[in-house]
């Protein structure tokens, strides 16, 4: 019997359908000289919010934007219009951060790995094994703390998150190692695709893996080619980018509850008057439930579709890769020198 997976919600409403297929024809070029500060007025005053992102069509944090778009466009009657590029159509994961940050365009996802290289005390959140589970997650990012922290990081460098998304919990899926991976030591020598920024790299290396830096545009090729062993993607992402054609072996080794952040150019967000910042946030926050409910329910089918696939899904010794992972961390004293102590204690107090 032919295994089909569930998401229900993926493409619930007609009108996501209809925007897939026009923005599936959309050309590159159709901006770049266009926005220089990317809050773009058309002649009647409507105001333009363009939102890059590398996320392929079927993920569920580009899925969700579209949510975002709708929501917006009808609480503010049109008088705020958004535009989505996905697909890396606009900018690399990493140039991106920079095009956010310089105001090239109005909205991106960032993370904890990329703030990290301008707001130090970010790293601790790239730490593995930080947040116990999504629940644990959540209450840090979406509550009065995740406030406390997005008005710190607005006021540095000039971009706000509004939110905390789920991307699902990340996990080893390699190619053929030529051994069974249970423990870190099992990982020396794998080249890991990591994103390339220093807390990306530094995950890696603390897994036990040779971390390898790979645009995610190119992961695909990299695993069908053999430039890289492996790459580290919650399950939804492994799913939506095929990596599993292509790497046949997923450990469960949920090693980081991955969050993204929808963020916005601290300029466009101050040109926006109160109603309009309280719209985009209540489109945010709508936009969140979608994402996440999506993720939670596909974390709950894959692992039963990759096995009809014939990937081989294993279970490691979880508490080993836990316990390694943490105490790199904790004994690098540079990067632990640049944590908030008494915010780190506030964080792992939130996961009871």
């Amino acid at each position: 019997m032919k295994h089909q997976l569930s998401l229900p919600a993926l493409l619930q409403m007609k009108k996501t359908a209809l925007y897939l297929l026009r923005f599936s024809v959309l050309a590159f070029p159709l901006l770049l000289g266009a926005c220089a500060s990317d809050q773009n007025r058309e002649g009647s005053g409507i105001i333009k919010l363009r939102f890059s992102t590398v996320g392929v069509p079927r993920d569920a944090h580009t899925l969700c934007l579209y949510t975002f778009k709708e929501e917006l466009e009808r609480s503010t009657a049109g008088r705020v219009k958004v535009e989505i590029f996905h697909s890396g159509q606009l900018f690399t994961q990493e140039s991106e951060q920079l095009a956010v940050r310089r105001g090239t365009v109005a909205m991106v996802y960032t993370g904890a790995h990329w703030l990290a290289e301008h707001v130090p005390y970010f790293s601790m959140f790239t730490m593995g094994y930080l947040f116990k589970d999504y629940s644990h997650m959540a209450r840090v990012f979406n509550g009065s703390l995740g406030e406390r922290l997005f008005e710190d990081v607005a006021r540095k460098i000039g971009v706000r998150p509004l939110g905390a998304f789920y991307l699902g919990t990340r996990q080893l899926n390699l190619r053929d190692t030529g051994h069974a991976v249970r423990r870190p030591e099992d990982l020396k020598g794998v080249k890991l695709r990591m994103p390339n920024s220093p807390s990306w790299l530094f995950l890696g290396q603390a897994l036990g893996a040779n971390p390898t830096t790979i645009s995610f545009s190119e992961l695909y090729m990299a695993l069908k080619t053999g430039t890289v062993d492996g790459q580290d993607n919650p399950l939804p992402t492994t799913y939506n980018a095929k990596f599993y054609e292509v790497a046949k072996y997923i450990v469960l080794t949920g090693h980081l509850v991955h969050a993204v952040f929808p963020c916005i150019n601290e300029g466009v967000w101050r040109k926006l008057d109160p109603e309009l910042q309280g719209q985009v946030r209540l489109a945010i926050e709508q936009s969140r439930q979608v994402c996440d409910s999506l993720n939670l329910k596909a974390e709950t089918e894959l692992i039963d579709y990759f096995k009809s696939r014939g990937v081989i899904v294993s279970e490691p010794d979880r508490e080993a890769f836990k316990q390694h992972v943490r105490k790199q961390y904790l004994e690098n004293e540079k990067l632990v020198g640049d944590w908030d102590q008494a915010l780190f204690r506030e964080v792992e107090a939130l996961a009871e």
